[in-house]
């Protein structure tokens, strides 16, 4: 039953929909917002990446100097 929900036509019934709905003379518009607002979003994706990449390498930094101890910071 459910192994046959989505046929090709069904696509087709709602890309006619949408035509009908939108227009044929919007659609090129539409497009183009949406892959400016893909691109935005993939180039945000990427910024967030390399910030908490760059925060990862700055507290592995950290962590590394209060890690080690010197003889002048060991007490007995």
């Amino acid at each position: 039953m459910i192994r046959n929900a989505l046929q090709p036509w069904h696509l087709l019934v709602v890309l006619l929909v949408v035509v009908v709905l939108f227009g044929s003379k919007k659609l090129p518009d539409a497009a183009r917002s949406v892959g400016k607002s893909l691109r935005i979003l993939k180039s945000e994706t990427k910024a967030l990446r390399e910030e908490d990449a760059q925060r990862e390498q700055e507290w592995e930094q950290e962590r590394g100097q209060t890690g080690r101890r010197t003889g002048a910071d060991v007490t007995s």
